[in-house]
């Protein structure tokens, strides 16, 4: 359902709908107060419910799949996540953002919250949520390649090292998983990766001029005249079969994975910091399998968790290293 801030520092995973980045606010507390205490358990609580709420995007996107199709699915989500954004910049009476952002709000638009959904659901028409939740846990990897390049900054050498090692392991795991070959799944997976990574890194540069939330918030309705256009055209041409999964997963993908999730998340990463926010992450590929059998009831081979855990492995390390390296 996200990289946010860490596209120009420490990647994390934030696999969803849409994303931005946020400078994290310094506490006011000393850490061994009971104070800094507290704020930081909150703050805990509140990154991990971001955590589990990406985690369940490809789950609720497969459920959302049994009664819309997959661009009239991903239009209304669109539709209803700008319509909750929109409701919450006009409560926080958020000014309107300089001219001069606005081109970096269309790249996060069309990469996170247009591109990513989409070319996801066209994946899991065909292809299983523990599958993608593999190949889209090297999301973090992209972002950090994407970033240096747009920065011109230069990691040190175990980073590149880790990102190869896990994009070798990822493309390991599809071709064994395809049988020998890539899948149009697959495909969409990998452009997935690439369109999200170019949003991420461009909303981690507008978080420093205004709050993450406000990022998405916006670029979700930049998204409005096009969602309304998709939903016009493709709910006529596509099957609409109501079921309360399908309706539940819709709902989880546009309001809970999109806005819940990314606020949460925002507010706890700002509590206990970017570092301690990106470990508690790793842990969202291995949840997405978890859901992926219970609620869907796939069978998850023993491939999936050995590469997921391959690829948390080389994140962790490049995190380390971009660490050393600040």
């Amino acid at each position: 359902m996200t990289a946010k801030d860490s596209a120009t520092q420490s990647p994390t995973i934030a696999v969803g709908p849409a994303a931005g980045g946020t400078t994290p606010r310094t506490s006011v507390h000393s850490p061994g107060s009971p104070d800094g205490v507290t704020a930081g358990r909150n703050g805990t609580l509140l990154a991990l419910l971001g955590v589990v709420s990406f985690s369940l995007t490809f789950p609720s996107t497969a459920w959302g799949l049994e009664s819309f199709g997959p661009w009239s699915l991903v239009a209304l989500r669109s539709l209803l996540a700008a319509a909750v954004a929109g409701g919450v910049l006009l409560a926080a009476r958020v000014r309107v953002p300089e001219r001069q952002h606005w081109a970096g709000l269309a790249v996060v638009a069309g990469g996170v919250v247009v591109g990513f959904p989409l070319l996801t659901t066209l994946a899991l028409q065909t292809s299983t949520t523990s599958h993608a939740a593999v190949v889209v846990g090297l999301l973090p990897l992209t972002t950090a390649v994407f970033s240096s390049v747009r920065t011109g900054s230069r990691p040190p050498r175990a980073f590149w090292i880790a990102a190869l090692a896990g994009a070798g392991v990822v493309i390991a795991f599809t071709v064994l998983q395809s049988g020998g070959g890539l899948s149009t799944g697959d495909l969409y997976l990998f452009c997935a990766l690439l369109v999200c990574a170019a949003g991420y890194t461009e909303g981690g540069r507008l978080a420093k001029v205004m709050p993450g939330w406000q990022v998405t918030g916006w670029a979700l309705l930049l998204t409005v005249p096009l969602a309304v256009a998709g939903a016009a055209l493709a709910l006529p041409h596509e099957p609409v079969r109501l079921t309360a999964h399908g309706l539940i997963g819709l709902v989880w993908v546009s309001v809970a994975s999109t806005f819940f999730g990314l606020y949460v998340w925002y507010r706890g990463m700002a509590e206990i910091g970017v570092a301690r926010a990106s470990q508690l992450q790793l842990a969202q590929p291995l949840l997405t399998l978890i859901w992926s059998f219970l609620l869907l009831g796939e069978e998850i081979t023993p491939a999936a968790p050995v590469a997921a855990v391959a690829v948390l492995v080389c994140i962790a390390v490049t995190q380390r290293a971009g660490a050393r390296r600040s």
